[in-house]
Formats: structure tokens, sequence, C-alpha cells
């Protein structure tokens, strides 16, 4: 029995993609088109009749009219132009029955392609709810097509559409040369629905708390803050169990090993380096967890709504709300993200500032040194001053992101192309399965994406500190004599200016790998042995009494900006295709880290002398 090749296309929101996970479950992949950044879903079920049904999840779009890249691949996969996709036999329209207004008019655009088509009307349930009466065999007469009722959610929601797609092919609707406009739309629900002389109430009541102009966006930042507290204390136990069952893997393998060089690189190039990245898993799970949340619930559309004025102002819209927001974890999802941004210069501007965000790594080196130099004292009783202090490296990385935006608005000096239009879907609770499996993809896409380079760097950094070795007689540490020792003595007279000493310009190399490989760089640079925990507890009273106050808000200044992280830049060249963006990225960057660190220095050095 042949395959039968259905491709699902619809608005972003309408519930394509839980249709998707609802039909093929675990039994889905995701890869890349051939020649662009933007990712392939694909995923197969056995109808009731037997047959293979291969189903292709397109990007979400409003429009055939391509503006991006994600709408570029949905328009040419519906008509069969791109080479290795198999033209669909079937294209599945998915449409939100509770903003029909909306859908229909993409509805109309799939039909005048005048393939075999199916119109799911999705969330049925929800549109039953707040009232909203649908004719769909009267629907089914003027477009002439299929239309199923479905509820995406739902195993049982499902069954009369693929009862539907096991059935013989559909024909080619009939292409109407009438204009697709609002007109149409029009007429064509006024035939068929029948709408509520209110809508929802619920959606109004928290809409008009939500989005008020007062309130809305304390309420997100509030939100924010809580997202962000909760990043930090739910991952401490899975991440100290991350570190704890590599170590104890770690262990193992390097027993049965004499004292050399392999024993050497299992340790620390293999496990040393694997850990340095998977430690981290834990918070870009919860962060995405609460993104998922957020987004499945119907708020995530209104933060970027609410936010479109203030983000206007540096040069951005509300789109690059989500991307900016996901860099806080990590920025390598968070620059994927920013495919959706239809705006190319949007969007590269929102690459060029995602490395501003503060992500999970750099927290490593700001507790370390918050708690080395800084007291541990309350502000207003409850408050602590070294927490507000963290608190404020993040600001200082949002107000950093939007400047560089402002700067970069200013010097184009032209008016943004895509105002932002958008869908405010309706209120409702999140799927617990369509919740499991994109965390689950997305775990998978940061794991793969990242540890192939993070193994690869770190090997050659284990090379650098390793070799030549000691000489025989010598005294000092060993790292005095390694090609990564004698660099960091080569390039110290270069950092002077801004506090730096030989053993920091040394942590400096590891850490272009990931900037949370500084802290137990820097313990292997003062010959500190023990776990990463105990490397900064030793650390901080050691440093403390070597370094300057001036040096540690240096250096802090220097993480803030410094694109100490080789995985993101290898995700802008991947995403921009090109090397161009990478020079641009790291070379600003850069800049500001020196910049920044030399006037922290001085002023500091001034207000303390």
């Amino acid at each position: 029995m042949s395959t039968l090749n259905i491709a699902l296309v619809g608005n972003p929101n309408c519930g394509k993609t839980a249709l998707f996970n609802q039909l093929t479950g675990s039994r889905q992949k995701v890869a890349n088109y051939a020649g662009v950044t933007v990712e392939r879903k694909e995923g197969t079920f056995t109808a009731p009749s037997g047959r293979t049904v291969h189903v292709l999840d397109l990007p979400g779009t409003y429009s055939l009219d391509a503006l991006g890249a994600d709408e570029i691949i949905t328009r040419d996969a519906c008509l069969g132009q791109i080479e290795g996709v198999a033209v669909p036999d079937v294209i599945v329209c998915v449409a939100d029955a509770t903003n029909l207004r909306l859908h229909l008019r993409f509805v109309l655009e799939i039909r005048r392609l005048g393939r075999p088509m199916v119109l799911a009307l999705n969330m049925m349930d929800a549109a039953r709810k707040r009232g909203i009466e649908i004719d769909t065999a009267a629907l089914e007469r003027e477009l002439g097509l299929p239309v199923i009722e479905t509820v995406a959610v739902t195993s049982e929601g499902t069954k009369a559409l693929i009862t539907q797609i096991d059935r013989a092919t559909p024909s080619a609707p009939p292409i109407n040369a009438v204009d697709i406009d609002h007109n149409e739309t029009r007429r064509i629900l006024s035939a068929t629905v029948v709408m509520p002389t209110r809508t929802a109430k619920t959606d109004d009541a928290l809409d008009r708390f939500l989005l008020n102009p007062w309130l809305g966006i304390p309420l997100l930042l509030f939100i924010m803050f809580l997202v962000f507290q909760a990043v930090f204390t739910w991952a401490a136990p899975a991440m100290d169990a991350i570190e704890a069952s590599l170590a104890w893997l770690g262990g193992i393998a390097t027993q049965p090993l004499a004292d050399g060089l392999l024993k050497s690189f299992i340790a620390d190039a293999l496990f040393g380096g694997l850990g340095s990245v998977l430690v981290f898993l834990p918070q870009i799970i919860i962060l995405f967890f609460f993104i998922l949340i957020l987004e499945e619930s119907g708020y995530l559309p209104r933060a970027s709504f609410l936010l479109d004025r203030v983000m206007g102002a540096a040069g951005l819209t509300g789109r690059s709300f989500i991307p900016l927001l996901s860099s806080h974890a990590c920025a390598i999802p968070g620059i994927m993200a920013t495919r959706s941004i239809p705006d190319l210069r949007e969007r590269m501007t929102t690459i060029l500032i995602s490395p501003l965000m503060t992500c999970s790594a750099r927290i490593p080196v700001y507790t370390l040194l918050i708690g080395a130099f800084l007291p541990n004292t309350q502000v207003f009783g409850v408050l602590s001053f070294q927490g507000l202090v963290l608190f404020g490296m993040y600001l200082i990385g949002i107000l950093s992101g939007l400047i560089v935006s402002w700067v970069i608005s200013i010097s184009r000096r032209e008016k943004r192309e895509y105002p932002l239009l958008m869908e405010l879907p309706s209120y409702r609770f999140p799927n617990l399965k369509s919740l499991a499996l994109g965390l689950w993809e997305r775990a998978m896409i940061f794991i793969r994406r990242i540890t192939g380079i993070i193994f690869a760097v770190n090997t050659l950094l284990w090379v650098l500190v390793t070799f030549p070795g000691k000489p025989d007689g010598a005294t000092g540490p060993d790292i005095d004599y390694s090609i990564a020792g004698r660099i960091g003595h080569f390039i110290q007279p270069a950092f002077d200016a801004i506090g730096f000493n030989w053993q920091i310009c040394v942590a400096l190399i590891p850490g272009l790998a990931a900037r949370e490989v500084a802290v137990s760089a820097l313990g292997t640079v003062y010959s500190v042995a023990g776990s990463d925990d105990e490397i900064a507890s030793q650390l901080g009273g050691l440093i403390s009494s070597q370094w300057s106050l001036a040096t540690a808000l240096s250096l802090m200044a220097w993480y803030v900006f410094a694109p100490q992280c080789l995985s993101t830049l290898a995700v802008i060249k991947r995403e921009t295709n090109g090397w161009t963006y990478v020079a641009i990225t790291a070379g600003y960057l850069f800049t500001l880290a020196y910049v920044a660190a030399f006037a922290t220095y001085q002023i500091t050095l001034g207000l303390t002398s």
C-alpha cells in the first residue's frame, strides 16, 4: 500500500503543532531543509486501513506572500518546489475555529493553489464554549472542500480527520478568481458562522488587566522575575545531580588508568568538556518550560504586543521579545528563534544583540566574583545586596542590547518595514503532551548543536594547557610551562589597563569555548584542586586576597559584553550563512568589553584610592 504524504499548514497559534504531535506522537524527527536554517519537522502514523501517512509540519505563516525564511519554506513546500521534499498529496489547512475571521483569508490563499485540500477546524470545543456556531456543511459548500472539526489536544479530537485522510484523496477545489480580500472573507463568514453578541467574558476580563497600559508591563516584569528565580532555584538539584553523575562516570572511566595523557584527556577534555555544557541543561529546560506555558496559554503574544512600543524606541518590534527572552537561558536557542522575524534587518539586529542577554553560563562567573568581593548585607531588611547586584547584571545586559539596537537603527535611518500585526489567541490551559514533546525537542536541539563544538574546543584547550609539560627540576605550577601559560604571559600587557593579571588572561583562553569554563580554568591556573563547588569556594578566598575590587568589577564588566562562547558564534554563522555577521558580532562585543572593563577599572581605582 502506497504512502500518503500530507502537509500541515496554518497561521501561528492555530494549534497546528499540537495536531502534528497528536497524529505522530514520538514517531517524528527534526532536521533542516537543505541549504537553509529552517527546521523540518516530519513524522508518520498508520491509518486504520494500514496505509502509512507521512506528515510534514510546515512553519506557521499568515500569508503565502513570503517575507521570512519560514514563510518561503511553507510556500515552496505547498507548491512542490523544494528539492528532496515530496509534493503533498493532500494539504491539511488548520484554522482556529475561535478566530475564523483571521484564519479564513489564509484558507482561501491555500485553496487557490489548486491542490487536494482538507480544512481542519481546530479548537472546536473552545469555539462552542464561547457560543460560536459554525455550519460546517455550509462552509464545505462555500469552499468546495472537506471541512473537519478537530480538537488537537485530545486523541478523540483527531479521529474524524484521520478517517477523512484515510479515504480516497479528495479532488482539488475549484480555483476562485475572486480576489482574496476582506469582503470575500466577510461574505463566507456571514453565510456560515454565527458569532455571539459578546466575546468570551474570561478573555475580556483578563485582557483588561493584562493589557492595561499601566499594569501590563509591571506585571510582565514581575512574571519574568519569578521565572528567572525559578530557573536558578529549581535547577540547582538537577545541576548537582548531573555534576555528580559525570564525576562518578569520570571516576569509573579513569580509575583503571595510570596517571598520564590518556587519563588526563578522558577526565579533563571528555568529561570536563561535556559536563561544562550539560550541567546547564536543567536551566534551559526550566526556562523553556515556562516559555512554552506562557506561549500555549496565549500570554506570550500579548507580552510581545505590550513591549512593541518600548522595543520600537530601539528600532525593534515585539517580535524580538521571544528570541531575546530565550537568550537569557542560552543565546543559541534565542538566535534560532529569530527565524520568525520577517524583517531581515530586524532579525539581524536581534541576532547581534542576543549575546548581550545574561545567559546562564555567566552565572558561575558572577557568583564567584560577587561572593568574593561584595558583602552579603541586607537591603531594607529583606533583600540581599548580592542578589540585587546579580539582578542588576541582568538589567545591564538588557539595557546594553537596547542601546546597541538603537544605535543600529539610527545609523540606518530607515522606517520599520513590517509593523507588528499579530493575533491575540484565546486563553487556554497548556496541553501536557505538547509541553513534554516541546521540551524534549528543545533539549535535543540544544545538546546536538553545542556538544560537538564544545568537545572539539576543549580537546584543543587541553592540548594547550598540557604541553609541552614541566621540565625536570622545575618548581612552578604546570600551567606556567604550558602553551596556554606562555600565551597568558605574552598577552597580559595588553590587559594591564583593565586590571587583568596573567592568570586571568590564561583563564580567558578556555573561556572562549564557554563562559562557565572560566571558574575551573582559574582553579587550574591557581593550582586549586577539587570539584567545581570546591574550586569556587577556595577561589573566592584566594582571589579576594590577591585581586583588587577594581579588577573583580572589571572582569564582571568584561563578561557582560565579551563573546566568550564559540558555540554562539558558530550558530550565528549557521543562521546567517556566512562569516560576515560572526566578525561583526565578535568585533563589536570585544570592543565594548574592553571599553567597559577599562572604564570600570579606572573609575573604581579612582574611587577607592
